[in-house]
């Protein structure tokens, strides 16, 4: 084949290390050729055989070669470290694919898990590897070596290596406190990790004894293996164990990535435990390097990385986004009645917000000056709607998305039956969320619009002039007309709200990592100045309360501020919630008088608040969805009956999207 003379004439057993390596790396490019078919590059490996085959002295220099290629380079790294991060941290990681993409890697190395990426960067050299035939395996293997039996020998002998490094990296990171004192205390598996050099010394010794009286020792070898596996699958309930009480210890990405390293070490450790007992070690060998050159792909992504390890803890904010949500969705006449009422006092909080705001507008600050100011009004307010126990509309829909998403944890388990109860049920979540929301923003909206008006009439009688003068009221149509880019502005604040929840999600499992409501409650210095049971109500208030803080004061501060940091680059971006635009359309109507409805203006904000509202809930609800079905792992769900479902609740029972039963 074309470039196979040249690439056997450059080898060179006695050339530098790089010169080697190099040799490698165009061989592989070679067989890989245009990367059309697997079988193409198999039958190139065929030729590459067969023309070595006719030459003697081509044979002798290949294994001449091929020898001082295991004498050299240390195959240890990649059996058992490859893929793994050199320090068990994500920051560490992320830094080091960073390094990987920007940097060009040498072929001059000694360690293989530098070298193989140069010799196999795509993800096709796994799919030509797999698809060589046995035959053709063991026939290069011998083509390959001199001396089968002691290559063999040291082949085990790495793979021994190897499974002692990974046991040793499996046995200390289960020793990190972060993690030991996570895991259940009364569990017999929690010493599983002292044990495991014990076995894995048992296990050498049983092994390589076996090799030379195989039949007197075969039973001693299948003893030492069940041991190792048994104590490894203990080490794996012990790190289970972790997952289980993450509800009250909370989570953390450092924490995360740690056990999704230790975890993968286990399967490491099983790969190569295979590997060594298999009775064809050249096929063992290449099923490996198989596995290595996937791992290395994956290696590759950033993104892989942040997702994979961010997974569990969005589960965790998701949960108690559910726990969260649950309280936000009517299921009965009393509780909807209820819902009205607290949207109701949220309306009528937000009339001050108003008011503060354009107080606050009135200053004439400076943009970020503004922004921040009103940031503090909308925070506080915010605060002030949660502390009276009242509803904000919009902030439900990323709350109760998790705990619609609930619904559909178990889906793919079961029989038909529990799949059709299962779907059953997310349509009843869902007509009981429409109708939740339908009552607050209608609470919220109804309410506004007669306290922006007291508050303006208050304001006339004392000062003897309107909450806003007429130019600010028709600035106000300006911003909030449907024929301007209002729906746009409103999908956006649709993201800030679904942004807010996991702010609330990830400050709240901080709050329970690193048990600050103990700490408050039993810390000496903050009981000495408190008292016992003032830091314990403070504790438990906190406990209840912190998701809510965050997310109103996030909230607030992302309502405000956005706008004026993105105003310095040029591109303003706004935000139009339903609430508070509606309280500023009462403030501008109240300011230009009856006059106002005579133009076309005011007609077109009014006919905007609606589709406001729908958007604020549509979008930040989505994004919320689609967040909990990831975390719950429903992402293989049958959503086109879902929505049949639901369509055919909305021609059968409409009115339960709206009213309760």
């Amino acid at each position: 084949m074309k470039g196979l003379p040249a690439l056997l004439s450059a080898l060179d057993p006695q050339a530098d290390l790089a010169g080697r390596h190099v040799w490698l790396i165009k061989l592989f490019e070679w067989i890989r050729g245009d990367q059309s078919s697997p079988q193409a590059s198999v039958a190139r490996v065929q030729a590459f055989m067969d023309a070595v085959q006719l030459q003697p002295e081509l044979q002798t220099r290949l294994q001449a070669w091929w020898l001082t290629l295991l004498q050299t380079v240390d195959i240890t790294t990649l059996l058992a470290d490859f893929g793994f991060a050199p320090r068990t941290a994500f920051v560490s990681e992320l830094a080091e694919r960073l390094r990987r993409k920007l940097l060009p890697g040498t072929p001059e190395t000694t360690d293989a898990s530098e070298l193989f990426p140069l010799v196999a960067p795509t993800r096709f050299d796994a799919q030509w590897l797999a698809a060589l035939p046995e035959k053709q395996v063991r026939e290069l293997a011998a083509l390959l070596s001199a001396h089968p039996a002691l290559d063999t020998l040291r082949w085990q002998r790495s793979l021994m290596d190897a499974l002692t490094y990974c046991t040793a990296q499996i046995r200390a990171t289960g020793f990190a406190p972060e993690l030991r004192l996570r895991m259940a205390g009364g569990s017999e598996h929690v010493r599983a990790f002292h044990d495991l050099p014990a076995d894995v010394q048992e296990l050498r010794k049983a092994f390589f004894d076996a090799r030379h009286d195989e039949l007197a020792q075969d039973a001693d070898l299948l003893a030492a293996v069940t041991q190792y596996r048994e104590r490894l699958d203990a080490c794996r309930q012990a790190v289970n164990s972790i997952y289980a009480h993450v509800e009250e210890n909370g989570i953390s990405l450092g924490m995360v990535f740690r056990l999704r390293q230790l975890r993968a070490r286990m399967v490491r450790v099983r790969e190569l435990l295979d590997a060594l007992l298999s009775p064809k070690p050249a096929m063992a060998a290449l099923k490996l390097l198989g596995r290595r050159v996937v791992t290395g792909q994956e290696n590759k992504s950033i993104s892989a990385l942040i997702s994979t390890n961010s997974t569990l803890l969005s589960a965790k904010m998701a949960e108690r986004s559910a726990e969260t949500g649950e309280h936000y969705i009517t299921r009965n006449r009393g509780e909807y009645r209820e819902m009205l009422g607290k949207a109701m006092g949220g309306g009528s909080v937000t009339a001050l917000t108003t008011l503060l705001k354009f107080a606050v507008v009135a200053v004439g600050l400076s943009a970020f000056w503004s922004g921040f100011w009103a940031s503090v009004v909308y925070a506080g307010t915010f605060i002030m709607i949660q502390l009276l126990h009242f509803t904000l509309a919009t902030k439900q829909p990323a709350m109760t998305a998790p705990a619609m998403a609930a619904k559909l944890k178990d889906l793919d388990t079961g029989d038909a039956s529990h799949a059709a109860r299962k779907v059953e049920e997310f349509v009843d979540e869902v007509a009981n969320l429409v109708r939740s929301q339908v009552a607050a923003v209608f609470g919220n909206v109804f309410m506004v619009v007669p306290a922006v008006l007291l508050v303006n009439t208050g304001i006339w009688l004392l000062l003897g002039r309107p909450m806003i003068g007429p130019e600010e009221a028709r600035h106000v149509l300006a911003t909030l007309t449907l024929l301007g880019p209002t729906l746009l502005w409103a999908g956006f604040t649709g993201i800030i709200l679904f942004a807010a929840s996991m702010i609330a999600g990830w400050t709240e499992n901080w709050f329970v990592l690193h048990r600050l409501d103990s700490a408050l409650r039993y810390n000496p210095r903050i009981t000495g100045v408190l008292g016992t049971a003032r830091a314990a109500r403070w504790s438990a208030f906190l406990r209840d309360n912190i998701s809510g803080f965050a997310s109103n004061i996030a909230l607030g501060f992302m309502l405000g501020l956005i706008p004026a940091f993105t105003g310095f680059f040029g591109v303003e971006l706004q935000a139009r919630h339903v609430t508070l635009s509606t309280g500023q359309l009462a403030a501008a109507g109240a300011s230009l008088g009856l006059e106002a409805f005579h133009s076309p203006a005011i007609w077109w904000c009014m006919a905007a608040i609606p589709l406001i509202g729908a958007l604020n809930l549509g979008v930040s609800f989505y994004f919320a969805f689609r967040l909990a079905l990831q975390a719950h792992n429903v992402s293989r769900v049958d959503r086109a009956r879902i929505r049949n479902a639901i369509w055919a609740r909305w021609r059968s029972h409409p009115r339960s999207f709206f009213v309760p039963e």
